[in-house]
This record gives C-alpha cells, sequence and structure tokens, in this order.
C-alpha cells in the first residue's frame, strides 16, 4: 500500500522498485494504482519480475511510459499459469476497470472475432469490426495463435470458400462462376461450379458454428479415435498432425466456455489407467465464473493395488487443497462413498457438465499417450518390453516370449516345395536367425507333413547343438497347422513350447488370435499396435518362404544338361552358352571344336559324357 506520509520522488521510486524485486519470475498480469488507489494501468507479463522492472530503468525515454510512471503509487499483481492466462485476465481487469492509460484495450474490441457470413454460401473469416446484419460473431479471442489455429482447423477439416464473390444459387446454375486457385489446390470444394451442393455447403456451415459454439464432442471424438488408429498402424506424422488438430480443438473447446458463462465454479476430476495397471493419470479441471482456468494432469503409483476410487479419494482433497479450491461442487466419474466438507459429488448425465467431464478424460488419456510416446523415444526398448508383457498376458504365459519363432510352407502344386521359419527377439527380426529349408522327405502337397518335417529337423538339431529354444511358436494358419506341430514339439520331442496360430478369414484376412490346446481365440483388438506387430511376423515368415521358393524355381528354370557333368563348372557352362548359345549346339560339336574353345580336359569330359549319354539312349 501508498505510503501515508508525503514522499518525495527518489523515495516513491524506491519503494515501487522495492515491489518490483520481491516480484515472482512467472506469467501474470500487474496493476498499477494512482495516489486515490484507483487502477490506472493494467498490463500482461511472461515474467512479472522482468516486464514490470522495465518501467523504472532509467533509459526510458517514452513520454507516455514516463507519464504513467509518474502516476504510479503501489503495484500489485496476479500470477497465472501461462501468458494465455494473463492475457484474459487483462482483459477481463481491462474491462471491469477501464484504467486510464489502457486506451487500446478499453472498447472491448481489441481482439478480433471469427465471422459467420449469412450470405447464401457463408463465408468464415477474422475480423476486428461487429455488424451484426453482415453476419454471426464468435470471440473475441484473447490468443490470436489459437484463433489461427482454430480457422486452420476448420478449413482443413470442412473447406469452406475463402473468396470474395457474392455466390448465388442461381448464379451457380447460370454458370457465372469460375473456380479460384483454392480449388485447385483442394483447399475449397468447389461450390461455385457446383461440385458441392448447397445442402451439404450449409450442413458444414453448420458444425462450424456447432465448432465455433464449442460443441464439438462428435469431432473431438473422432480427432481422438483418428489419431490413436494411426498411431496404433504406426504412422506416427499423421497421428501426429491428427493430435494438434485434437488439441487445437480441445484448446478451442476450453476457451469457448468463457461466453457461454453456464458453470459458475465447479472442480472436475477423471482417472485414466496405464496398460499395466500401476500407474494412474488424474486430471484436474477448474471452472470458475464460466471459465476454465486450471488443467492439469497427474500421475499416481499404485502401491497397494489401490482402486480407481480410492485413489481419486486420496488424490481429490490434497490437489484441492494445492489449488486452494473451494468450489460446491465436484464432477466425477463414478460414485464415490466419500464426503467432503462444503462440497458434493456429482456425476453429470448431460448438458456442459457431461462434456466438461469428458474433456477430462481426453486429457488424462492424451497425456497418458504423450508420456507413453516420449517413454519410448527416450528408450525405444521399452516399447519392446511392453509388447512383450502385453503378448505374455494376453496368453497368460509364464515367461515373456523374447524370442518369438515362426514357420511357413510354400509351393505349387506341390513341385519344389520349401519352408521358412523367421526368428524375432524383443519384437524385432534377428535376420542372421532366419533359416531355409528344402522339402526332403514328402512327396506332393502336403502342408502338415511338410510343416512337421521342418519343425522337427529345426527343434531336434537345436537340441543336440545345446541352442536356445523359442519362448514361443506362431504358425501361419489356424487350427490345424497349430495341431500338427503340436504332435511333433510336445509329441515326439517332448517340449513344452507355446504354440499360436494366425488364422485367416474367408478373404484371407488375418483376423484372429489363436492359443492352447485345444486351440482357444484369444481376444485382441485386431486394430491394436500388438496384434500389428503379430501380422508383421506373419507376413515376414510368407515373403521369407515365397522368395525361397521362388529363387529355387528361377534356377531349376535355368537348369541344363551341362549342369549334371561332373567337373564342369559355372564359368565353363556360362562360356560355352555364351559361344554356342545353344545345348544342341554343343552336343554337335568335334571334340577338337571343344578343345579349341575350352582345353583339351574339359573337352574330353563333355565330349565322352554325351557320346556315353547316346549310347545308353539306343
Amino acid at each position: 500500500m501508498a505510503s501515508t506520509k508525503k514522499e518525495t520522488k527518489e523515495q516513491r521510486l524506491e519503494r515501487l522498485k522495492n515491489i518490483v524485486s520481491s516480484m515472482p519470475e512467472k506469467p501474470g498480469s500487474y496493476q498499477y494504482y494512482n495516489e486515490n488507489h484507483e487502477i490506472i494501468y493494467v498490463g500482461k507479463a511472461k515474467n512479472l519480475k522482468k516486464r514490470v522492472s522495465s518501467y523504472f530503468l532509467k533509459e526510458v525515454d517514452r513520454y507516455k511510459t514516463r507519464v504513467l510512471v509518474s502516476k504510479i503509487e503501489d503495484i500489485s499483481y496476479t500470477v497465472v499459469n501461462s501468458e494465455e492466462d494473463a492475457l484474459l485476465l487483462e482483459n477481463s481487469l481491462i474491462k471491469k476497470y477501464n484504467p486510464r492509460y489502457n486506451i487500446l484495450l478499453k472498447d472491448g474490441k481489441t481482439y478480433p472475432s471469427i465471422c459467420v457470413t449469412n450470405e447464401p454460401f457463408p463465408r468464415v473469416f477474422k475480423t476486428r469490426t461487429i455488424n451484426r446484419k453482415f453476419g454471426t460473431y464468435y470471440g473475441p479471442y484473447s490468443h490470436l495463435g489459437s484463433m489461427y489455429n482454430i480457422l486452420d482447423l476448420i478449413a482443413k477439416v470442412f473447406k469452406p470458400r475463402k473468396c470474395n464473390q457474392i455466390i448465388t444459387s442461381e448464379g451457380i446454375s447460370a454458370g457465372k462462376y469460375k473456380p479460384c486457385l483454392e480449388y485447385h489446390i483442394h483447399n475449397c470444394m468447389g461450390c461455385c461450379i457446383g461440385k458441392q451442393s448447397r445442402e451439404e455447403y450449409m450442413e458444414n456451415v453448420r458444425l462450424i458454428k456447432e465448432v465455433l459454439r464449442g460443441n464439438t464432442r462428435e469431432l473431438g471424438e473422432w480427432l481422438f479415435a483418428e489419431m490413436q488408429k494411426k498411431a496404433e498402424e504406426l504412422k506416427f506424422e499423421e497421428a501426429e498432425e491428427l493430435k494438434r488438430k485434437y488439441l487445437l480443438l480441445e484448446n478451442y473447446v476450453s476457451k469457448s466456455e468463457v461466453v457461454s458463462y453456464t458453470i459458475a465454479d465447479v472442480d472436475v476430476f477423471t482417472i485414466t489407467d496405464d496398460d499395466a495397471n500401476k500407474i494412474a493419470f488424474i486430471n484436474y479441471i477448474h471452472v470458475k465464473n464460466g471459465t476454465i482456468n486450471q488443467s492439469f494432469t497427474y500421475e499416481y503409483k499404485r502401491k497397494l493395488n489401490e482402486t480407481d476410487q480410492e485413489l481419486l479419494l486420496m488424490a481429490i482433497p490434497e490437489i484441492r487443497e494445492r489449488f486452494g479450491s473451494t468450489s460446491k461442487e465436484i464432477l466425477v466419474p463414478f460414485e464415490l462413498d466419500w464426503k467432503i466438507r462444503d462440497a458434493a459429488f456429482i456425476i453429470p448425465q448431460r448438458g456442459d457438465k457431461k462434456h466438461l467431464l469428458e474433456l477430462s478424460q481426453m486429457n488424462g488419456k492424451q497425456y497418458k499417450f504423450d508420456r507413453l510416446k516420449q517413454a519410448e523415444k527416450l528408450n525405444p526398448e521399452q516399447k519392446s518390453v511392453r509388447l512383450m508383457k502385453e503378448l505374455q498376458t494376453k496368453l497368460g504365459m509364464e515367461k515373456m516370449p523374447y524370442h518369438i519363432e515362426c514357420f511357413d510352407n510354400s509351393n505349387i502344386s506341390g513341385s519344389d516345395p520349401v519352408a521358412g521359419c523367421v526368428v524375432f527377439k524383443a519384437m524385432k527380426p534377428s535376420k542372421k536367425d532366419y533359416r531355409k529349408y528344402n522339402i526332403k522327405t514328402v512327396v506332393g502337397p502336403d502342408d502338415y507333413a511338410s510343416m512337421q518335417e521342418v519343425v522337427r529337423r529345426r527343434y531336434s538339431r537345436m537340441i543336440e547343438e545345446g541352442e536356445t529354444l523359442p519362448d514361443l511358436i506362431i504358425t501361419d494358419g489356424g487350427k490345424g497347422q497349430m495341431d500338427c506341430v503340436r504332435e511333433v514339439v510336445v509329441g515326439e520331442l517332448g517340449l513344452q513350447i507355446p504354440i499360436a496360430g494366425l488364422a485367416k478369414d474367408d478373404r484371407h484376412r488375418t483376423n484372429e488370435l489363436l492359443f492352447g490346446y485345444p486351440p482357444q481365440t484369444i481376444g485382441i483388438d485386431i486394430k491394436s499396435e500388438l496384434f500389428k506387430v503379430l501380422t508383421n511376423i506373419q507376413d515376414e515368415v510368407h515373403r521369407y518362404a515365397i522368395t525361397f521358393h521362388r529363387d529355387k524355381r528361377s534356377k531349376s528354370a535355368l537348369h541344363s544338361e551341362l549342369d549334371d557333368i561332373k567337373g564342369i563348372g559355372p564359368k565353363t557352362k556360362e562360356a560355352l552358352l555364351k559361344q554356342f548359345k545353344t545345348i544342341k549346339k554343343i552336343k554337335s560339336l568335334t571334340i577338337k571344336e571343344l578343345q579349341e574353345s575350352i582345353g583339351a580336359t574339359k573337352a574330353e569330359i563333355i565330349f565322352n559324357y554325351f557320346v556315353n549319354k547316346d549310347n545308353k539312349s539306343i
């Protein structure tokens, strides 16, 4: 407070500097008071101490600043969590107190709004001029970045026109308009040339208005689901773009609550568990006077296998005390058998409060997603361990499946039958351990017998050589393949290696994981990251076996009688075929002609081979 005793200018400045020296280096809003203790200026700052100190530097030479400083008798400040919160608070205080030196912000039009025009084909754009006859206005927006981001989101999702033409249905029918560049670069659907009907366009405008009003649940849920889908498909760039849009939408949703004023003062708590159920992510949102002014997510490690209800009951008082919340309503996702002084737990079923609860849940899930992604970037092995543990849990295995082997056969109507075995360690291919097999004991197309031969050879040799056996065998097929592998592994070799199978549907698409004896379908989401890894293993063994079979058939196609002559190598064969073109021509050569080409010794071997072969055929 200002001193009641008359001060000199130097004493006043020294006192104010002492106030500034104790200010925190945090974002917030500051207020200057005159001798009547009236607020004469409200400002905002990323760093309160640094910003307010700048007013009292000797080198300040702006006349208006010097005049303002000469009127300051006292200073107060409010710390907030972000620059954006400081901006909102500054604007709120300016509107409330109308400070003398805040000329630019007094009229409430400093911040731009978004306009949706009343035209037959409405446009959407930012403006600082409000004319209610021209269209519907949303805002104003305190944070320009947020406004541009929501406009960008609307442009990318709904693609409204950006041109300034006055477009009518009659003009479109008459072919009056030509498409602009925005249409050609796919930023507009071409309503001006009838490529998009007015009904479809106006439906998009309706959705745009819903987004701008804050009714964004459906769009938010869709973006969140698509983001998770792309992440599960390992399309991280697309997931990141969707995440960006989702966060922008979420940011806008929180700001849209400011203009609705439907909720006075509530706390919101939700809980999200990690996949191992060891860590809980508790999100807290505080709403004051219709504004979401706090949103944080905390991690709680379970020590005694506490339930979600028990964790929330422990967390709520701690978080409320930390933020000094006195809200009379606490929104929670489920019933809590507990009462708190001067507040009531509410499970909202509909409306804005239900929407707030959903927003809190999305924040918790997003935080979990981000933490997992960050952790796996720092430690790529963590992802492998997570997937192995997930598979172990799904299959009920005693040991984590670090070493996985998968088999597949390949032949065409029984010709050139081969098989392949691929090895994955820590969910990654270990190509040095891959093995190829020529089928030796099976005649004709018999996949089961071929599989049994390969499995028998593979694990008999591993036992003889003392190699480490796999933790899990996966067959490229259903119950039949699993049973035939089990007959060898368990029945003949006496090994207790778990066996799983990946079965396909009628359209030859892998659709289920089988395990156990007798084989049972394991409940696993075919869109999950784990299922994608398993199908990658299946695709890899299929590729490996097919490639081996193709190579073998290629060699068979290139086989000639020269390959059957002992003592004649590939270079000699190549030289003869290059010079004489065909086997028939080589057979017709005299021994002298052969000697001139490849020397006496090899010429005699080849000449005698064909002479003896011809004599046997007579």
